[in-house]
């Protein structure tokens, strides 16, 4: 079984109106709908935006449904000249680049409960998302995506994220799922397609492209299971 958990209706609707036979569970307020996806067993859910309701969603997940691996998939902000609006960023690591102990002498993003600051996702998961990218001729870039719970709308910020962690793409829950997948043994998987350039334009750009970005989004993680 292969979870998917996304943080808006928009970046998983499309996924639950094409799932068959599909069952609906409520847990802390968070519906989960399992079924058949794509010719795949799988469990979708709608997290809510930001990194607790993320890590509640994967938690949970993992505990009740047991999924072989788990994917994260939705719209995200371009920190790179190379993903334009509607591209993918597939991820080979995962950052929470709001994580601050540098008063401690630890470096910043450092994930204590990891030891680490670049979280690794599974390599498998993140080929077979670049390959079903691929074949269905959508730009996919890998690289670091960074995660905080603030909204990235100015160019210093991109910059920053940038230059601090090598990022090409910012959202808001990617590194809470991953620091939960790693904490409980899962493989997992960050798959975004870019809806802003996060440079002070999304306020012209999100509304407009978020729809069309989640549409490719879930074009993917479809291939992906048919794969």
């Amino acid at each position: 079984m292969i979870g998917i958990i996304g943080a808006m209706d928009i970046e998983v609707d499309l996924l639950k109106q094409a799932m068959e036979g599909a069952q609906e569970h409520v847990i802390s307020g968070i519906r989960y709908l399992q079924g058949k996806l794509c010719g795949k067993e799988a469990v979708v859910a709608r997290c809510g935006v930001g990194k607790v309701n993320a890590a509640v969603c994967a938690q949970t997940m993992i505990l009740e449904y047991q999924p072989d691996a788990l994917i994260n998939t939705g719209v995200a902000g371009s920190l790179s000249n190379t993903l334009d609006i509607g591209s993918i960023a597939i991820a080979d690591f995962v950052v929470q680049s709001d994580i601050d102990t540098t008063a401690l002498g630890e470096p910043i993003g450092l994930v204590p409960t990891l030891n680490v600051v670049d979280i690794p996702c599974s390599p498998r998961v993140a080929q077979r998302l670049m390959d079903a990218g691929t074949e269905l001729g959508l730009s996919c870039t890998r690289g670091t995506i960074a995660t905080s719970d603030t909204f990235v709308a100015a160019a210093e910020r991109k910059a920053y994220l940038t230059k601090q962690f090598g990022a090409i793409a910012c959202e808001m829950e990617g590194g809470s799922i991953g620091q939960v997948c790693c904490m409980n043994g899962v493989d997992f998987g960050i798959v975004r397609a870019i809806s802003d350039k996060a440079d002070g334009s999304s306020h012209m750009d999100y509304g407009a492209f978020c729809a069309m970005a989640a549409k490719n989004s879930a074009k993917l993680i479809c291939a992906y299971l048919q794969g």
